[in-house]
């Protein structure tokens, strides 16, 4: 622990402020009334940089600047590494799971940051976490291959499964069934907790990421050699084959589809997203984002200016998508014209992006530790967010809007109220 590290009364001083520290992080009754006022300028700022002295090697120029300011109502700070990923549970939005680097998972409160109970038994980071559509089941799963599922009210496992290395994890929308695609290019599907299970395989190369349509009938997957499959999740069967001029020339990274399941949007590391009508397979269009620079031909040994397609995502109200790359620009592209409606320019890449479910407001979460909400039909940054000493990770926005839950490389999860006007 720190204060052994410090002269004497400089480590005394050190240590008082971190029993602060813990005392506000995961517990802090006292925040519990402010956070229906959402407040945003709270006194805990000036307390939270030292936040992470407690678990960093040492405390001196403790990444400066970015811990400046905190927005944050709750801080979550049981994690000791990087935390990868966060889900709330769809039910109620009250409870959040988080999984780390640490090969920990954690189910906790988002109103108080409370612990409910620890996923245990990972080996590995935990990349992969979510609940049930119905709250009851909570699943984790990490890099090596561990999946584990558990019953929310009892706190305890009941179901748990090894594959090969984990590249994502989803569940159904409307049954106990759990989705997930490994680096050999399967696709698993297992009944939760029967654990009665179905492989689909895709071609010899990672299964890069997947999402089941609105329908519960279909899937669709993405692998790393550009190709997409849209697969009969009842027959086992692929319905459709999206490769060569149709696919991507490099790995896909992302999929999304829209409201009703009828169009689906591929995002690569080649720049490019494809729409694609989900019941013929047909690719409607391909948006691509200009490079700004010419690429001259690089020399061996240097590195190229990367960019790629991040995350994307559909508006419910209107005909618009977002497209977020990681140069740092946010696309919203407007689908009746096909055509590239705002460019939104964030000072860093983003990470992931989430559309507000009923309305034309997109969210982004990015590499310098911000959360942004931006207004899809103006183009115009609506708020900013700040309180993350590292990049964000993942984040979750629950169903009205009002919260934000982050994750990020401070080995920290943090939930913000977000405030707008025009509510």
């Amino acid at each position: 622990m720190e204060p052994g590290e410090g002269p004497g009364p400089l480590g005394l001083h050190g240590d008082e402020e971190i029993i602060e520290v813990v005392e506000l992080g995961p517990l802090g009754p006292d925040d519990l009334a402010e956070e229906m006022e959402d407040v945003d300028f709270e006194d805990e700022g000036a307390e939270e940089p030292d936040a992470e002295a407690w678990d960093s090697e040492d405390d001196e120029g403790l990444e400066d600047g970015m811990e400046a300011q905190d927005d944050s109502e709750v801080t979550f700070s049981l994690h000791s590494a990087s935390v990868f990923c966060v889900s709330l549970d769809p039910k109620t939005n009250t409870l959040a799971v988080t999984g780390g680097e640490d090969d920990k998972a954690f189910v906790w409160r988002v109103s108080d940051g409370e612990l409910l109970f620890e996923c245990s038994g990972h080996k590995d980071s935990v990349t992969c976490a979510g609940f049930s559509h119905d709250s009851v089941f909570v699943a984790t799963g990490d890099m090596s291959g561990l999946i584990k599922v558990w019953r929310v009210d009892a706190k305890e496992e009941v179901w748990s499964f090894e594959v090969g290395d984990l590249e994502w994890m989803e569940w159904h929308p409307q049954a106990h069934v759990l989705l997930a695609g490994t680096a050999d290019g399967n696709t698993w599907m297992w009944k939760i907790p029967s654990g009665d299970c179905k492989t689909f395989q895709g071609p010899a190369c990672p299964a890069t990421c997947g999402r089941i349509l609105p329908d519960g009938k279909r899937a669709v997957v993405g692998y790393e050699d550009g190709t997409m499959r849209i697969w009969d999740l009842k027959q086992g069967t692929s319905l459709h084959v999206l490769k060569g001029q149709d696919g991507h020339q490099d790995p896909l990274t992302c999929v999304a589809s829209n409201q009703d399941g009828s169009l689906i949007m591929t995002g690569s590391v080649d720049c490019h997203a494809k729409l694609v009508n989900s019941a013929t397979g047909k690719v409607v269009c391909v948006f691509k984002m200009e490079s700004v620079t010419p690429k001259a031909p690089i020399g061996e040994g240097e590195e190229a200016e990367s960019n790629s397609v991040e995350s994307l995502g559909f508006c419910n109200v209107m005909p618009l998508a977002a497209v977020g790359y990681l140069d740092g620009t946010l696309a919203i592209y407007d689908l009746s014209t096909q055509s590239l409606r705002h460019k939104c320019q964030h000072e860093s890449g983003i990470v992931q992006l989430l559309w507000e479910e009923s309305s034309a407001v997109v969210y982004t979460c990015s590499l310098d530790g911000a959360v942004r909400l931006w207004d899809a039909r103006s183009g115009k940054m609506i708020s900013e967010y700040r309180g993350h000493s590292a990049e964000i990770l993942d984040f979750a926005v629950n169903k009205d809007a009002s919260i934000v839950v982050t994750t990020s490389g401070d080995h920290q999860a943090k939930v913000f109220c977000v405030q707008r006007p025009d509510r």
